[in-house]
């Protein structure tokens, strides 16, 4: 896997702590997958750039609260979590993926990270998120809806989509759709101040 982006973009980027998180997480991936088929997914290198590459078009260094929604097995924000500082969030209702996030967590020593085993809906949250992410869990305006309890106006969506994102932000004004191959990640401001209120 071909980390040199992460070196150019990222001037404290240790590339050597990355590798050794990932060789844990394929491990756990591996033994949890024999028991709860956590996931379905062929080719792990590839999703877990397709999780980071976001860094070539998002500069996330102002972040302290990001929170991610349907983490499922991690995809894209324990990578995120193994790279930056921010405080990670990470929603995951399912009890055992829940499980295994929590396992990632504690064995890759993640002191930034924190699972809800919860739906966001149903979260008393405390703080309001800078950034929340979630990658391919439903259309781009129902899950805006979702949030409201955790965002406010200064909060930025990023989205992990394919072409079908187009029509989903239709009536939306402030966001930016970047293309990388078969990924567009969407990157939605203003969510609650006027701006993008066609929800």
């Amino acid at each position: 896997m071909n980390l040199d982006f992460l070196n150019l973009i990222l001037s404290d980027f240790n590339e050597e702590d990355f590798r050794a998180k990932l060789k844990i997480y394929k491990e756990l991936l591996n033994k949890f997958n024999r028991i709860h088929n956590l996931t379905q997914l062929k080719n792990i290198d590839e999703n877990i750039l397709d999780s980071i590459e976001i860094l070539k078009y998002f500069n996330f260094s102002k972040a302290k609260n990001i929170v991610d929604i349907g983490s499922g097995a991690g995809f894209p924000a324990i990578f995120l979590a193994f790279i930056l500082p921010s405080n990670f969030h990470l929603f995951e209702p399912n009890p055992k993926k829940a499980a295994f996030l929590r396992s990632i967590k504690i064995e890759c020593d993640l002191t930034n990270l924190t699972i809800h085993k919860e739906k966001v809906e149903n979260c008393k949250s405390i703080f309001k998120a800078d950034i929340i992410t979630s990658r391919a869990l439903m259309d781009v305006k129902p899950l805006m809806k979702l949030c409201l309890n955790i965002s406010d106006q200064k909060t930025i969506f990023i989205l992990w989509k394919g072409s079908e994102v187009f029509g989903e932000v239709e009536g939306l004004k402030d966001y930016d759709i970047f293309e990388n191959g078969l990924r567009r990640y969407c990157i939605l401001k203003n969510t609650q101040s006027g701006i993008n209120t066609t929800l």
